[in-house]
């Protein structure tokens, strides 16, 4: 067995170092669990939120006014029933149009450091914004839809309750990241296990998990998201894109949105918590399955060519990340 270089160690430590400080100041503490040593945490099992704007946000996230022609709401693209993230490798929006990115899963994106593929938005609420008034996915103006929603009376009255100004472009996304603040997948087997419960999980995915830390997969993928807290880039050990994968310009990555050659081909890492349930994988879907995924990884980002059998065992282990899906029922 492969151990993890020592560079790729001492990286390791200050990401680690990092991503303990940003969880500790982002989010409520958790109560005391027996494996604090290690470098993921469990899922919180309470999130305070205002029980009120769930609600309104959780039948906005549901609302087909939201687009420009009515058809498509922001569940279109995000069931939370299954796994909150696209089936197919990109979505599709207003007028049949096809995205050029795989839509990820909206279960536990509040633990995102930074949302979208690129980072572009800071926060939920700005995130929440964006498909809205994209062209080709929502294709609505703000105008129109805060006209809209003022002609129910029960979106009026359901506001009011909760905001003093009304109906805005601030407060509908506000309400829409609050919901979504709910959409956690807490109490995984995992969780389980690092709260020390070790029947929680089997040797099999003990063992994924380990291999998981040797190969040097955790230097990326930790934290309470297992990912999600930095930016990497698609190829660190070898190049990913070449002549036989040509990069688009959504290849680009965080490029796209600094204009800055350092941030070339540069992708927020994408939390893990329902890796198993989001196939497609990758920012363009392109990868059909994790197993495929964590070869490629393993390949590109490490420099390791690993075996069927250790492959299996790493799957067996994020399969043990995944907690209950969210209850939901839309409207």
């Amino acid at each position: 067995m492969k151990r993890v270089p020592l560079f790729k160690s001492a990286c390791l430590l200050v990401l680690l170092l990092c991503t303990a400080m940003h969880v500790k100041t982002a989010f409520s503490a958790d109560p005391v669990f027996a494996r604090e040593e290690e470098p993921i945490l469990p899922v919180p099992l309470k999130h305070d939120v205002s029980l009120r704007k769930a609600a309104l946000g959780k039948r906005l996230f549901h609302e087909t006014l939201l687009s420009g022609d009515n058809s498509l709401s922001c569940s279109s693209c995000h069931d939370v029933t299954r796994s909150g993230a696209e089936a197919s490798s990109s979505s599709t929006g207003i007028e049949g149009q096809k995205g050029v990115m795989n839509a990820p899963t909206v279960i536990n994106s509040r633990f995102n450091f930074a949302q979208f593929w690129d980072g572009r938005a800071t926060n939920l609420r700005e995130q929440a914004k964006g498909p809205i008034t994209n062209p080709i996915e929502m294709g609505a103006t703000w105008k129109d839809v805060i006209a809209k929603l003022r002609r129910q009376p029960d979106y009026v009255r359901a506001f009011k309750e909760v905001y003093r100004e009304g109906i805005t472009e601030n407060t509908i996304a506000d309400a829409i990241q609050t919901y979504e603040y709910t959409l956690v997948s807490a109490n995984s087997p995992f969780d389980q296990y690092l709260r020390g419960d070790d029947n929680a999980i089997s040797e099999q995915e003990k063992h994924g998990y380990k291999l998981f830390k040797e190969y040097g997969c955790i230097t990326c993928h930790q934290g309470v998201n297992v990912g999600g807290n930095m930016f990497q880039r698609i190829g660190a050990f070898l190049p990913y894109f070449n002549e036989e994968n040509t990069a688009q310009p959504e290849d680009l990555g965080r490029y796209n949105v600094t204009k800055d050659t350092r941030d070339l081909y540069v992708f927020k890492v994408p939390g893990l918590r329902m890796v198993t349930h989001t196939a497609p994988y990758f920012h363009d879907g392109s990868v059909a399955t994790l197993g495929e995924a964590i070869d490629i990884m393993a390949r590109y980002q490490l420099g390791y060519t690993i075996s069927k059998s250790d492959n299996q065992d790493i799957q067996a282990f994020l399969g043990s990340l995944s907690g209950p899906f969210p209850h939901e029922e839309t409207r």
